[in-house]
């Protein structure tokens, strides 16, 4: 390693998180990985869906190592990491594997560990966690620096961002989170999700949540996915990969 690697600032932790599944959060983590690494970052994307992983799926990657051999203390996260064609990295996870599902809170600290020494190597360690309020995900959520609340227009979706969100605050008062509104039919209906969720956290949490951005609803994430390319590769100009790419320029600066 050189001098200027060694002197380096440290990368960040960034979460990508929803209450419910089924939002389009994986496809969103996926772009902001590729939108980062284009700009020039390096990038570890970390499926941190401790029991239903399929990041490795949608990129159709047959990887060697996965998120199994951190825990195991066999290879660093950066280690373990596969990188793929866009690139970034990637540290699958092991989808359908119980005993990662249940991690006992050591083994989720081991992993943290371990991702935050990643950072050293990374300048974004962005983890796409597992749907739900388990503690696992819970404690991931925890350590990063920045979490994503991905929400729809759907009103469960909402009531579930916002148990993401009451949550998060409980478990690290005063860490920064932002909402990411997916799959909206128009900026409006974005908007419009946004204001609800920030007022139900204004009034009852005590503070608003800010709006990271908005993507809208578009039939070229599903054909991206049967195809397991990133969006960004395949539809580079069509209207969800403009604003991921935007949105990944914004949590650039």
């Amino acid at each position: 390693m050189t001098t200027a690697e060694t002197d380096r600032a440290a990368g960040r932790l960034l979460a990508v998180a929803s209450g419910k599944g089924g939002v389009g959060k994986t496809v969103l983590a996926i772009g902001l990985a590729q939108a980062l690494a284009q700009a020039g970052q390096r990038v570890l994307l970390v499926d941190a869906d401790l029991g239903l992983a399929n990041v490795d799926v949608q990129l159709g990657l047959d990887p060697r190592h996965d998120v199994a051999d951190v825990l195991a203390g066999r290879l660093s996260a950066a280690a373990a990491a596969t990188t793929h064609d866009a690139g970034f990295a990637v540290l699958p996870g092991r989808s359908g594997s119980g005993a990662l599902a249940g991690l006992e809170p050591v083994a989720v600290a081991r992993l943290e560990a371990a991702l935050r020494a990643a950072t050293a190597e990374f300048d974004t360690v962005l983890l796409d966690l597992g749907a739900g309020l388990d503690a696992a995900v819970r404690r991931l959520a925890a350590c990063a620096d920045l979490l994503l609340v991905v929400a729809t227009e759907e009103p469960t979706s909402l009531t579930d961002a916002y148990a993401v969100l009451k949550l998060h605050r409980r478990d690290r008062p005063g860490a920064a989170a932002r909402l990411v509104v997916n799959q909206v039919s128009d900026r409006a209906a974005g908007e419009r999700t946004w204001r609800t969720l920030d007022q139900a956290c204004s009034r009852f949490l005590g503070a608003g949540v800010p709006l990271a951005g908005i993507v809208p609803r578009d039939a070229r994430v599903a054909d991206s996915i049967r195809h397991q390319t990133p969006l960004l590769t395949r539809h580079p100009t069509c209207s969800a990969a403009r604003q991921i790419a935007f949105l990944a320029k914004f949590l650039s600066t």
